[in-house]
């Protein structure tokens, strides 16, 4: 693999530690900047900003490539379908988010429009990335039922008022990484940096109220030596 650090003076490990505390953790740049110099470390929050922005996608584009290998082994079970408004210099934008039964983020993707185009098309990326699930939920927007006759998929659809909740659920830690950003300034930054986000979120993701505490730290140190290694 070519090194992706050659030019950079900066150690690998400290990008890969500045970067998931940017995207995992609800901070500013300038919050990363001041907690990396408590570490001894001297960058300024605009390097903390290139890093994210050069590293980011190449750090998910890796975690997602190895989690969608494993999805697409076997039949999966439900997807939990979503979208949520966010806006961008006062136009509203919809983010829409599809999720599986245990909370893992399948796909992320941006329109201008909550249309039936639009979530044929968010459909479609998602099945073509994770396959087929056996059920669909989702929320009573039409646009769903129209995408799902032109694809064929009108029986595995389900819809009502609190089946929907994983996905509901789902938008939270996105929402709170919004706040600490002070929105989005274009729907290209948005969609690049949810996409980056919901790979960090299911990577260090482990259902801590789901295992033991030793289960959990295992997990969690595997979590961490995989992210380690992550561009190496």
């Amino acid at each position: 693999m070519k090194n992706l650090f050659r030019y950079f003076k900066t150690s690998p490990e400290i990008i890969r530690l500045a970067v998931m505390m940017y995207v995992r953790y609800p901070l500013s740049l300038r919050q990363v900047e001041d907690l990396l110099h408590e570490r001894g470390i001297d960058v300024s929050y605009e390097t903390v900003r290139a890093w994210w922005n050069r590293f980011g996608p190449v750090f998910a584009a890796e975690i997602r490539k190895t989690r969608s290998a494993t999805m697409r082994i076997g039949s999966q079970w439900r997807w939990h379908l979503d979208e949520v408004f966010v806006r961008i210099n006062g136009e509203v934008h919809y983010l829409w988010r599809a999720v599986d039964h245990e909370g893992e983020v399948l796909e992320a993707f941006v329109t201008k429009r909550r249309d039936r185009k639009a979530a044929l098309k968010f459909l479609k990326k998602t099945m073509k990335k994770n396959g087929s699930p056996k059920v669909i939920l989702t929320d009573r927007l039409r646009s769903y039922g129209a995408a799902m006759k032109v694809i064929g998929n009108q029986a595995r659809q389900e819809t009502g008022r609190w089946l929907n909740n994983r996905a509901e659920n789902s938008h939270q830690p996105f929402r709170r990484r919004e706040r600490a950003m002070i929105k989005f300034r274009s729907a290209k930054s948005l969609q690049k940096f949810s996409a980056i986000h919901s790979s960090v979120h299911n990577h260090f993701n482990q259902e801590r109220h789901l295992n033991s505490r030793k289960t959990f730290n295992l997990n969690r140190e595997t979590a961490l030596a995989e992210w380690r290694l992550l561009a190496a």
